[in-house]
């Protein structure tokens, strides 16, 4: 119940009828959220449904819930909280249920001391709730005040589907500290958060004084949590526990993987665990096993960049080549052609490290070193295996270059990623790595770069009007006298970050008879491909933020500050 009190002189008679509570209303008519007329018809409607007056003005469009919640936050002596710019801590979270978040719209945010937990609510003045939520931690609380919208959509995001983790039973190698119950639950949590933000790995560092546990979410590293150091040999004895791992030794480099199931679709996390000087380093890559196929269409590449694409794939043999640095987004692209070409009349096959999706009809292949199955040594076997379309994970070595082009001169078409920073560069990659320049000439018929930029929120993205320099940065024709640009703001739905999601980039460089410019220098090769019209990956760049998908932040930091 909200306390009452004598209202101020300025309010309206209507105002002053005894019993009224009018605190918040006194709030809202100093902050000129709301006028007398409105805050009248609003407590008329209070006293005839009993609803709070906060949600009354709320439901009636007249206070936006973040103006409410601050003069909420102001009416009971408490702090507003921005949950779109606020971290919240996995180790509060788990502390209670999902079902409970959502009775009582309220967020465990984090640990103020070792009995004290931030709690973020949507109304502070109900004493019931309050005192429920305390019963239900077990522990003090301390209350602030978050809009409405901003606790749902957060709410949302950060309780996840359960992950049901396939181990083995009775481990010997299982320790008490691997078995508490808090730090599997823990684990639990972190992972499904990440999963559910999108992650594509999880680092839990340790540090002095505790283990800091951070995701990258669209190629960007965020922090999620940091685990007490009481508790981080329970997590990382945990870690170690999922991946079959010696949790007895310390000091050694290991690697595991596994098995778990996340909304009812399997999924394998690779485990890579190093000993630094604060203890063990766990870092986990997520893949999903049936990860839904991108179709070319959806990649976002541009009219003439597509065409060109597909005239590639679509030849009988020779060489298409994706380069990029890792998680660019290479072996997408590579899939969603695979995807294009499967049909009856071809055999397809693969060779990966991981295989990253899983496409019927495809005969795909993991290379195991410790069996001797390498890239170069399975590609020699598939190519006696007669397939026609064939991927291949990664250009690594001289032996596997040389196999790969041969079967791309050899009436195979061969799909493949090589780590090289544009699409001109690739060709003295191949070269170093002892491939004869005579023959890429007749062995590629394309070479894609690309690179993956985080796209605006559309929710909380900003417009501003495009300064001189900023017109001159993005070096495009045509621009409009009026044109504006879009920049990153931060909400609940992005997690305080401007962005949700991604976008390719792309610039195609056809190589195919182009004999004269193997032996050319790499800035040849590039004014050569310019000439004839490629687009660059920060040209394309560019067009993704005069179309308000991007910022120019964003393209900077993805492409650099080079011109090209």
């Amino acid at each position: 119940m909200e306390a009452a009190e004598l209202p101020e002189p300025t309010l309206a008679p209507a105002l002053r009828r005894p019993g009224v509570r009018v605190q918040l209303g006194a709030l809202l008519l100093r902050k000129k959220l709301l006028s007398a007329e409105q805050l009248e018809e609003a407590l008329a409607e209070k006293d005839e449904t009993g609803d709070r007056l906060g949600a009354i003005v709320g439901r009636r469009g007249w206070v936006t819930g973040r103006a409410l919640a601050h003069a909420l936050a102001e009416q009971h002596g408490l702090e507003y909280i921005d949950l779109a710019q606020t971290e919240i801590e996995a180790l509060a979270l788990s502390l209670l249920p999902e079902r409970f978040a959502r009775r009582y719209a309220a967020l465990p945010i984090r640990f103020l001391g070792e009995d004290v937990v931030l709690v973020a609510v949507a109304d502070p003045g109900n004493v019931r709730t309050s005192d429920e939520l305390r019963l239900a931690l077990g522990l003090n609380i301390r209350l602030t005040v978050a809009a409405p919208d901003d606790l749902e959509q957060t709410i949302d995001r950060v309780y996840r589907n359960e992950v049901k983790v396939e181990e083995t039973a009775g481990d010997p190698g299982e320790g008490p500290a691997a078995t508490s119950v808090h730090a599997i639950e823990l684990v639990n949590s972190i992972i499904s958060r990440a999963i559910q933000d999108g992650a594509s790995d999880i680092h839990f560092e340790p540090q002095a004084n505790e283990l800091v546990v951070r995701a990258r979410v669209d190629g960007v590293m965020r922090r999620v949590t940091e685990v007490p150091a009481s508790m981080q040999a329970g997590v990382t004895g945990r870690l170690k526990v999922l991946g079959e791992l010696d949790i007895a030794d310390k000091r050694a480099a290991q690697d595991g993987r596994v098995s778990i199931q996340y909304a009812g679709e399997p999924m394998d996390l690779r485990m890579a665990v190093l000993p630094t000087t604060h203890g063990e380093q766990v870092v986990l890559r997520i893949l999903a096993r049936h990860a839904g196929m991108i179709g070319l269409s959806e990649l976002g590449m541009s009219p003439d960049v597509e065409e060109a694409f597909l005239r590639a794939i679509r030849q009988p043999y020779g060489a298409v080549i994706t380069c990029g640095p890792t998680g660019s987004g290479k072996t997408t692209t590579l899939y969603s052609a695979l995807d294009l070409l499967n049909d009856e009349g071809r055999v397809l096959m693969t060779i990966e490290d991981p295989v990253e999706y899983q496409i019927p009809g495809v005969n795909q292949i993991e290379v195991h070193r410790k069996s001797g199955l390498t890239f170069a040594r399975g590609l020699s076997t598939i190519l006696r295996s007669d397939p026609d379309v064939l991927l291949v994970g990664e250009i690594r070595d001289e032996e596997t270059a040389r196999i790969a082009i041969t079967a791309a001169l050899t009436g195979r078409l061969v799909l493949t990623t090589l780590h090289t920073n544009n699409a001109a560069s690739s060709i003295a990659r191949l070269k170093d790595m002892g491939v004869d320049a005579g023959l890429l000439a007749s062995a590629i018929n394309c070479i894609v770069a690309q690179r993956l930029a985080r796209r605006l929120c559309l929710e909380c993205r900003e417009p501003h009007p495009a300064t001189q320099e900023e017109r001159e940065e993005l070096g495009l024709d045509d621009l409009p006298d009026d044109l504006s640009l879009h920049r990153a703001k931060g909400c609940a739905l992005c997690g305080g970050t401007g962005y949700l999601g991604r976008v390719a980039l792309y610039e195609v460089m056809p190589v195919h008879d182009r004999t004269g410019l193997m032996e050319a220098s790499t800035e040849e090769i590039l004014a050569a491909a310019l000439d004839q019209g490629m687009t660059t990956l920060r040209q394309d760049g560019m067009r993704r933020c005069v179309a308000g998908i991007s910022s120019l932040d964003e393209i900077r930091r993805v492409t650099g500050d080079r011109l090209l």
